[in-house]
C-alpha cells in the first residue's frame, strides 16, 4: 500500500476594485454557486479548496480582499505569504483594469514577483464590455495570462484557479 500524497498548501490573494466579482468568483469555484445579491467584503474573507493537479493535491487558501475604491485602499500586508495572485477586473468597467494594474504593482512591491493571472469578469455581459478584445490580446502578447470569466455562468472560473495552481507548483 502506498503512502498518501501530502497536501501542498498555497495562499492565493484575490485583488481588484470594488464590485468586480472577486467574492462571486471564489463562491463559484469553492461552492459552485452564484448569487445576484451584492455583498461587500470587509477586510478579508478566507476560503479553502483542495484540488488535484497532475498527481499532487493542492490546498488553496483563497484570500478574498476587500475591493479598492476612492475611499478604501487594500492593505498590502494581507498579501504576505502569498504564492499567487488573481487580479480581477470587470469587463463592463474600463477603470477597473487600470486599478488592477495599480494593485499588481503595489503587490509586487510588497511580496515580490509571484504567479499572477488577470481575470476579466462578467463574460456573461460581454455586449456591455468597455474593455476591448484588442486590448486583452495586446496584454497577452506582452506576457500576461488573461482569462475572461463569468462568476454567473462559471465560464473560465475553474480553469483559471487551476492554471494559477499549476503556475505556483511549477515555480
Amino acid at each position: 500500500m502506498s503512502e498518501a500524497q501530502p497536501v501542498i498548501q498555497k495562499k492565493v490573494c484575490m485583488l481588484g476594485a470594488y464590485a468586480v466579482g472577486k467574492t462571486s468568483l471564489v463562491s463559484r469555484f469553492v461552492r459552485s454557486i452564484f448569487s445576484d445579491k451584492y455583498l461587500t467584503t470587509v477586510g478579508v474573507k478566507v476560503d479553502k479548496k483542495t484540488v488535484k493537479i497532475d498527481d499532487r493535491r493542492l490546498s488553496l487558501m483563497l484570500w478574498d480582499l476587500a475591493g479598492e475604491d476612492d475611499l478604501y485602499q487594500v492593505r498590502m500586508t494581507y498579501l504576505r505569504g502569498s504564492a499567487g495572485v488573481l487580479l480581477v477586473a470587470d469587463g463592463t468597467r474600463r477603470a477597473t483594469l487600470d486599478k488592477a494594474f495599480d494593485l499588481q504593482q503595489r503587490a509586487e512591491a510588497e511580496i515580490g514577483k509571484v504567479p499572477i493571472i488577470l481575470l476579466v469578469n462578467k463574460l456573461d455581459a460581454i455586449e456591455e464590455w468597455e474593455i476591448k478584445t484588442a486590448e486583452l490580446q495586446s496584454l497577452s502578447a506582452d506576457g500576461w495570462q488573461v482569462v475572461a470569466t463569468s462568476a454567473k455562468t462559471g465560464a473560465g472560473v475553474n480553469g483559471s484557479f487551476l492554471a494559477l495552481g499549476e503556475k505556483m507548483l511549477a515555480g
